[in-house]
Formats: structure tokens, sequence, C-alpha cells
């Protein structure tokens, strides 16, 4: 039997004097993870070596509640309702217009100025046989943010002895609305604030992606990975075609797209999106989840302005985001995967963050 533990400290007050709380999570001898009842945040996420040290977090992180609140783009955060961009705030579902707060370039970006990544979670406490849980639940109101229908979404993180930081969703609505929920972890395998990602080899499960506009919306339907610098499909550093003359890295500053994953070989189950790994010995990360796509982005507007819980400056391409949601901009677009969810229906949707050590150089 696995020795698992979850524990809770206060972490800050929000300004109308609702508490914060830290609760950390504990399973076996080494992997751990830090929550936050403020926007559901992944504060922490590590493993241990193979001497049994706990290793560095591998995520990015603030260091007070008041840094979250006003500096964070999203570090940790659960984001909803809708992950991504929703072009000009505007959507039409069953004939009737919507419209939620642009806060991205005149679009709505992972649910407007004042999402779910913005809302301290109600949570429990959950144990079991090798793993460490904790269970948040939020209720959103018809029309808030402008989206339609009460919505009530819980979110399950479950961490394994294996070092599996299971992550599942559920929502339900009393009106038809649209709902894309993802994590927003920003990941440095070598330790955040400890130069860039560049040098990571990622794969991509995927063979097509979303080019976008000069806004990051989508322009059309998936377009093949093959023979330009978003294909991924063999592992590949992160860095090696980022600077490459292309319009789609040069009007984003590097990686902000959706890839369209391959398709499950049984819907609602996970597989393989992507795999992150450092250039030598160290923690790699395999993402499962059952949602269609993953965006994977390079952190390109970091700027070193921000310090992270460590005292160090978060640089430009200093992290990468994999984040498995629903197409962006899909309540606009018939053609992708449907983001709308419907009264006696449930949103269910997983995503596995799976940390385990390599030994060795990666490089191919």
């Amino acid at each position: 039997m696995h020795l698992s533990t979850v524990t809770r400290s206060p972490f800050g007050v929000m300004p109308d004097g609702t508490p914060v709380e830290l609760w950390r999570l504990e399973a076996g001898n080494g992997p751990y993870a830090e929550i936050l009842g403020y926007g559901g945040i992944l504060h922490t996420f590590g493993t241990a070596d193979p001497h049994g040290n706990r290793a560095p977090s591998v995520v990015l992180s603030l260091p007070d509640l008041d840094s979250y609140a006003k500096e964070s783009p999203y570090f940790g955060a659960l984001v909803g309702r809708y992950a991504n961009r929703i072009a000009d705030g505007r959507f039409v579902l069953d004939g009737t217009e919507y419209t939620v707060p642009g806060n991205d370039r005149g679009n709505a970006l992972h649910g407007g100025p004042e999402g779910f990544d913005r809302r301290v979670w109600r949570a429990e406490p959950l144990l079991g046989d090798g793993t460490a849980g904790l269970r948040l639940s939020l209720r959103s109101p018809d029309g808030d943010m402008g989206f339609p229908g009460t919505l009530d979404t819980e979110v399950l993180y479950e961490l394994h002895a294996d070092g599996t930081l299971a992550i599942t969703y559920r929502a339900a609505t009393d009106r038809p609305t649209v709902v894309s929920l993802t994590n927003h972890a920003y990941f440095h395998l070598g330790g955040p604030g400890n130069g860039t990602v560049l040098d990571h080899l990622l794969q991509v499960d995927a063979d097509a992606y979303l080019p976008v506009d000069a806004r990051a919306l989508p322009l059309g339907p998936p377009e093949p990975v093959a023979g330009t610098p978003f294909d991924f499909t063999a592992a590949t550093p992160l860095g090696a075609r980022i600077d490459a003359p292309d319009p789609q890295l040069t009007a984003a500053g590097g990686y902000d797209h959706c890839w369209a994953l391959r398709p499950a070989a049984e819907p609602g189950t996970p597989r393989r999106a992507a795999r992150l790994a450092p250039p030598g010995e160290g923690p790699a990360l395999e993402v499962w989840t059952t949602e269609p796509g993953v965006q994977v982005y390079s952190g390109n507007f970091l700027d070193g302005s921000v310090r992270g819980s460590e005292g160090l400056p978060y640089r430009r391409h200093g992290a990468v985001c994999l984040e498995t949601q629903r197409f962006p901009d899909s309540p606009n677009r018939p053609e992708y995967p449907s983001a709308v969810l419907r009264p006696g229906e449930t949103l269910y949707s997983r995503t596995e963050y799976r940390l385990a050590w390599q030994s060795g150089r990666a490089h191919p």
C-alpha cells in the first residue's frame, strides 16, 4: 500500500474576505502536486528522482495570491467556460446570439475577463490506496460572462503513485450552452526560470493543425503538418524551427496553435496527445486526453517582467503549454467538433499528465 496524503494551508484572502487555501497532494514516495482554491490553479507538480529525492516542480507558479490575481497569464489555472478564443466574443446558439466580453484583440479568450480562472472553487479532499485527490466545484449562473444557462462544473484532480496527475472535468447545464474546459499549466521540465524550453523534445500525435489569422482565430479546416514547422509527429526540439520564415510562426511569435489529434480508438477513452522530454536526464511528460485538440503555446509573451515562486524571471519561451480542449471558435464553426452542452447531458473530459523520470540523453 502506498501512503497518500492531502493537507491544506492558508494561501491568502480575496478582497471580499474569502479565504483561499493551498492543498498539497502526495501519493506514494515521490509524486506531489499543490492546488489552489483560487482558479483551481495547479501550483506545483513534480516527482522523485531515481535516488528518491523530490525533484523540483515542472510547472510555473507565483509566490502569492496577489501575484496570481494581478500578474498571472493563466499559470496553472482552470479556464472556462470556453477555453481558447471565440471570435468577437459572439456566437449563435439555437437562433439566439450571445455576447461574451472581449479580452484579446476583440475576441473572448478563456471565458472572458472574469472566467473560471478568477473564481474561488469549493474544495473537497479525497484519499484512496495510492492516490490523493481534490474535488473542486463551481456554479456559474445563467448569463455569467454572457453565456446562457446555469452551469455546474466539477473538476477532480487525482494524483497517483506512478506519477500520473489525472484531471477529470464534468459539467451540466439547465439551458443549452457552449463549454470547453482545460488546465493552463506552463511546463518547464528543467525547473521554472531555468532558461528556455526550446531544447525540450516535443512530439504531438496529430497529423493536422489549425492555421490562424492575425487575431489567432482559425482560418478554416485543419491542414496537414507534413512539410511544415508544425510537424512534431516525431520527437523534435521545440525550438528547431520556431524561427522559420513561416507567416504562422511570425504572426504568433512562435507556436500558439491547436493541433487536431488523431481519433481515439474508443470514444471517451484517453489516448496520447503529446510527449515532452528534457534534452537529458530528468522528468519527462506524456499528455493523454479525451479531447479532440491540444493547443501548444510556446510562452511567446513571457517577457521577464513576472518573477516566479523561485524568485527567477519567466522569460520568453521559458515554458510551453499543452492545453487539451475543443477547437478554438467551435461555437461559430459547425464543421468542428461540437462544444454544445444541453440539459440532461453531462460534459465529460479527462486529461492525464504522466510524469516519469528519464535517464540518459534524449536528443535524436
